[in-house]
């Protein structure tokens, strides 16, 4: 009787163990959402998490399927290859809180900016800008940066650069304070460089390797002159 006990005890511990192994990698199991180092297909690992989690006003993000990085470059490749002065938008990714309505994602895009669009006077008021790449500008609700890209996977780049705007939208709102509008930046700075090096931009596409404190700002572009009646 004690032997035929103690088997049973046996095979019951070995199944506990083998179904903890594969039970657990099971990916039918896999939880909805993901924390601030795996959205976005993972280009905030390491110290823009908890900046992320900042400029989002989330912890936990739905788990999305997407193209993600791939896509994106793909489309860059694309719109560039076409000559045309721009390029649709194309998303990285939409940053989508748990528990939030549909329409109210932070979202990372990208695209083929005209050669206007740098030194704009029609930013919507609130909008700083700052030296970094071409141009970067920020407000409370979102950023970007016209920044080049030269490389050998964009066919004529040498002789005309590759212009590609990155830029954040819907960003939750913590007000106009100078290190909210450079914690906006930083994410699109950090998915920028992301972008860069899977395109093979030289030199980072003049992108530094960390945004600091110190981001020069640039001043205020006046608005055509209105006619007085």
């Amino acid at each position: 009787m004690g032997v035929n006990r103690n088997g049973k005890t046996l095979i019951a511990g070995l199944l506990l163990a083998v179904c903890a192994t594969a039970c657990s990698s099971d990916p039918e199991h896999q939880s909805p959402y993901v924390n601030a180092a795996k959205v976005c297909d993972g280009v905030f690992a390491g110290d823009l998490e908890k900046t992320v989690e900042t400029v989002t006003g989330a912890t936990s993000f739905e788990r999305r399927a997407g193209g993600g990085m791939g896509e994106l470059v793909e489309e860059i490749e694309k719109g560039y290859a076409s000559g045309r002065s721009w390029s649709p938008r194309e998303e990285l990714c939409e940053m989508a809180a748990k528990g939030s309505r549909s329409g109210e994602e932070t979202t990372l895009a990208f695209h083929i900016y005209a050669p206007q669009d740098v030194n704009y006077p029609g930013n919507p008021e609130g909008t700083k800008r700052f030296s970094l790449g071409k141009e970067a500008v920020a407000n409370v609700r979102s950023a970007g940066i016209y920044f080049e890209c030269v490389s050998s996977r964009l066919d004529g780049s040498k002789n005309r650069p590759a212009r590609i705007y990155g830029g954040l939208g819907k960003a939750h709102d913590r007000g106009d304070a100078q290190d909210n509008l450079m914690d906006n930046l930083r994410v699109v700075h950090s998915a920028s460089l992301a972008l860069a090096e899977k395109l093979e931009c030289e030199d980072s596409a003049g992108l530094p390797e960390n945004l600091d404190q110190g981001l020069q700002e640039l001043p205020q572009l006046g608005r055509p002159a209105e006619i007085d009646s």
